[in-house]
């Protein structure tokens, strides 16, 4: 005989079971929640904090060591840099001495270098300057101040003379006329105004691409010459040089050019190249440099003389 009010209490206990664990189970999972949502909480609090800090931090950046504030420091420094240097005012003095260069008792050399400046020998030829406390004259190409421009600000900040060389370097195209010679002169000083950052610098100093004389180009440089003169423009060539551009020089015909041609004149403007090529005029700058020293040379540029 079946017990139905027994089944109905074991059922109504079932049910009352099921119902806490039913219970128990949602209190479970709320606490659950209630974790989460505190975890979330405290995450968020945290990155708040952080970008609350990053904003200060900036502030302060903004303050103090700002980029553009960096930028004018740089600035300063560069500008305390240039105003160390000269800027080439030519004279009435400035044209006797450059005329009378070549006449004087003293020993002088002026180191120059055409065609640069290169990547790799401009940087080896600066160092050796630097180290033996000489300053050259740098006859620059407009075409390569354009591709190396820090190149000629190091140059001109370190105290050599930044001069001119023309811009292409093509005899046909710069003595196609006088003005072409002009105008290549002039559009290789407005690139290096910009690259030192100094618009009132003018060389007033050119050499001709093959010198000043020749015969193949002789009228149009006559012309040129006169053209330049008329612009407050002077022209130097050279009475001394390595030859380190003909041929196939080696370490024997560069010193042998060099003590034949520097002979027993007192004042020489001796010509050497920069040009990406000359490896060996790098090599051979500290033998020609001791050479001149102990032949009782001192060394100037034509910052000395232009004035």
């Amino acid at each position: 005989m079946i017990n139905y009010e027994y089944e109905e209490v074991s059922l109504t206990v079932v049910k009352r079971l099921n119902k806490k664990k039913v219970f128990g189970l949602l209190v479970i999972i709320l606490l659950i929640l209630l974790i989460i949502l505190l975890y979330v909480f405290n995450i968020h609090k945290k990155m708040l904090a952080v970008k609350e800090q990053d904003i200060n931090d900036s502030e302060i950046i903004n303050e103090s060591d700002s980029p553009k504030q960096e930028i004018i420091d740089e600035k300063q420094e560069s500008e305390n840099i240039i105003n160390n240097t000269k800027l080439p005012q030519l004279t009435q003095t400035g044209i006797e001495n450059m005329n009378n260069i070549y006449v004087t008792n003293e020993k002088i050399a002026y180191i120059t270098f055409d065609d640069g400046p290169s990547q790799n020998i401009t940087p080896q030829i600066l160092s050796i300057l630097e180290q033996y406390n000489i300053k050259a004259t740098f006859f620059v190409l407009g075409c390569n101040v354009a591709r190396y421009p820090n190149l000629v600000k190091q140059e001109y900040e370190t105290g050599h003379y930044i001069a001119n060389h023309g811009y292409s370097h093509s005899y046909d195209a710069i003595y196609s006329s006088p003005q072409m010679v002009l105008d290549e002169y002039t559009k290789t000083e407005q690139l290096i105004r910009t690259v030192i950052g100094q618009e009132e610098y003018c060389s007033h100093l050119f050499r001709f691409p093959g010198g000043s004389g020749g015969k193949k180009y002789r009228d149009v440089k006559a012309q040129a010459k006169q053209l330049l003169a008329d612009n407050g423009i002077l022209y130097i060539d050279w009475n001394s040089l390595t030859n380190d551009s003909v041929g196939k020089p080696t370490e024997e015909s560069i010193m042998n050019s060099l003590i034949t041609t520097v002979g027993t004149k007192n004042s020489v403007v001796i010509l050497m190249h920069d040009a990406a090529s000359k490896q060996l005029t790098a090599n051979m700058l500290p033998q020609i440099l001791n050479y001149l020293i102990e032949q009782g040379y001192t060394f100037k540029t034509f910052y000395d003389i232009i004035q």
